[in-house]
């Protein structure tokens, strides 16, 4: 028997208290009556900063954590308080998910790790290069804010800006581990700026007001330097085009209501009436509008095209073209890349559990060394090119790399055979067929069309596929399968390896994270539909004009 320690809605010890046996609802009903509350459902418990459930089940204290002498705080909610509480509980293990998957997902991409997945997230400058930021630990920082900026967008986009805003602090948090020079040649730091005051605003807390300020100052820093003076450096880039519009008209709204609020009203009239002029030149015409959209593209594309070209019709159909250009070389890099990563599995990972490199195989595939050789000289050398030339110059151990290739070959033939007859003795069938159908020879399909063929309930059949596995042998799973093995049994392999790793991992979140991303492109950040901020800009110009005229009233008199 022990003792518990109560607080809050009722102070006291609970005596002779069997924790093997009471689980939570019992000890929530017993703390209700002492504490005169009728419904025990309105207790909340608190024990070492976690709160207790009832869908914890049939745990008893014991299992939960739940010691002698344990201190637990007892609350009094209303239902709706209580919900509150299970949302912001649900809400932080989100958040914190979020951060685990973004950081899991950044050290594995960022170091030259085997990607589990089937595509590699890589840093791209606005013309869509490949760029490398720095050191390791920049280019893992940068991944990783990037990943966490995009799913604070999208948070911010369904409308949900509480933890929008956490969710772009750990963004900043991630960022702020760059080198300083690494971060000042890209714009995402302002930009993520500017999104968390937005956040700020959406959010109508007055108490983020200085801070607000602050951040605003850095954004318009921080833009300028990475476009330079008047966007000149980002509209040669962009071919003379304005993608940056709407953001500098949100970043001048912004200022706008921050200098409102501060009481400072000239400077807020002169933000608010610059960011009303950059509306109305976003503003589509119905004309143009429907002329594009006449040759084929739907609306929201056209509209984005449109603006981003102010409005030049001739622009935005260049414009679309190209996009459409880049978006079928995409896919066909995409493509090449899964191909790749499925040709890296094939090599195995280096003793630091690095991928080959295959810029530095076709190296030596050139000089005219096998590719299989050559990748496991790289492999074995941590892609050091040169240690591995001096291998494969080297007889002896030339010799050695090639039993070596053997050797794994028939290591992972075995444990491709021994997964897909699993697979197969799972669907139904008898091992021992099944194992001397594999050991037959043909492909995954060959095999299944085999079995499939000849009906269970036909005993001539059955009688026949036995007498074939015992001409086989003791129909062991053992068996490695003939060096004709088909390609989709390795795949199957890297299939239940990559289920093996993912097991250890948070899949979900990952996807999620790595979709944000897909989504975007390298004008996403400033693909802003600006309809609320042409609403503020009005209301704020408003306010500014009432309060400017009570001011010269108050002075007059």
């Amino acid at each position: 028997m022990a003792k518990l320690k109560i607080a809050g809605t009722w102070s006291g010890v609970l005596e002779e208290v069997d924790l093997e046996r009471m689980i939570i609802s019992s000890l929530r009903e017993e703390i209700a009556k002492r504490s005169n509350c009728e419904n025990p459902h309105f207790i909340n418990l608190i024990c070492a900063g976690r709160i207790l459930k009832e869908e914890n089940g049939t745990l008893t204290l014991s299992q939960l954590g739940i010691k002698n002498n344990s201190k637990i705080l007892a609350t009094l909610s209303s239902p709706q308080q209580g919900h509150s509480l299970v949302v912001e509980e649900q809400s932080s293990q989100r958040l914190a998910r979020i951060r685990a998957a973004a950081t899991a997902l950044a050290v594995r991409h960022a170091d030259g790790s085997l990607p589990v997945e089937d595509f590699n997230i890589e840093v791209e400058d606005q013309s869509g290069q490949k760029v490398r930021l720095g050191s390791e630990i920049d280019q893992r920082a940068v991944m990783m804010g990037l990943m966490l900026h995009a799913k604070g967008k999208h948070l911010i986009k369904v409308g949900n800006y509480k933890d929008a805003l956490e969710v772009l602090s750990m963004g900043e948090e991630a960022f702020s581990i760059c080198d300083p020079k690494v971060i000042e040649l890209i714009d995402n730091v302002p930009i993520l700026q500017i999104d968390m005051v937005w956040c700020y605003f959406m959010l109508r807390d007055i108490r983020w007001l200085s801070d607000a300020g602050k951040r605003l100052e850095m954004a318009r820093a921080g833009i300028e330097r990475a476009h330079g003076k008047d966007s000149l450096r980002l509209r040669l880039l962009q071919g003379g085009r304005y993608p940056e519009l709407a953001l500098h008209l949100r970043l001048e709204l912004l200022e706008g209501v921050v200098a409102f609020h501060t009481g400072q009203l000239e400077k807020s009239r002169q933000a608010l009436a610059s960011a009303r002029a950059k509306f109305v030149q976003l503003q589509v015409p119905d004309e143009a509008l429907s002329f594009v959209m006449s040759m084929g593209y739907n609306q929201r594309d056209t509209k984005r095209a449109l603006r981003m070209n102010n409005q030049d019709v001739g622009g935005a159909i260049d414009f679309l073209v190209e996009e459409k250009a880049k978006k079928m070389q995409k896919m066909e890099e995409d493509l090449k890349r899964k191909e790749e990563i499925r040709e890296q599995k094939r090599y195995g990972v280096t003793p630091l559990k690095k991928a080959v490199d295959l810029e530095r195989l076709k190296e030596l595939v050139t000089i005219g060394f096998d590719k299989e050789l050559a990748a496991e000289a790289l492999r074995r050398n941590e892609n050091d090119t040169q240690k591995a030339l001096d291998d494969l110059t080297n007889p002896e151990i030339n010799s050695d790399l090639q039993v070596k290739i053997e050797s794994r070959k028939r290591k992972r033939k075995k444990q491709a055979t021994d997964s897909a007859i699993e697979k197969v003795v799972q669907m139904g069938f008898e091992r021992s067929i099944v194992v001397a159908a594999f050991e037959a020879g043909g492909t995954l399909e060959e095999v299944l069309q085999k079995l499939t063929a000849q009906p269970e309930t036909d005993p001539a059949s059955a009688a026949e596929r036995n007498s074939i596995a015992a001409s086989h042998g003791s129909g062991s799973s053992s068996n490695p399968l003939p060096d004709d093995v088909g390609s989709d049994i390795l795949d199957l392999m890297n299939e239940v390896e990559d289920n093996k790793k993912a097991e250890e991992r948070d899949v979900e979140m990952e996807d999620e994270l790595s979709a944000d991303i897909a989504k975007g492109d390298a004008l996403t950040d400033y693909d802003i539909e600006v309809t609320i901020e042409g609403e503020a800009i009005t209301e704020y110009l408003s306010m500014v004009e009432s309060a400017g005229s009570c001011e010269k009233m108050v002075t007059s008199n």
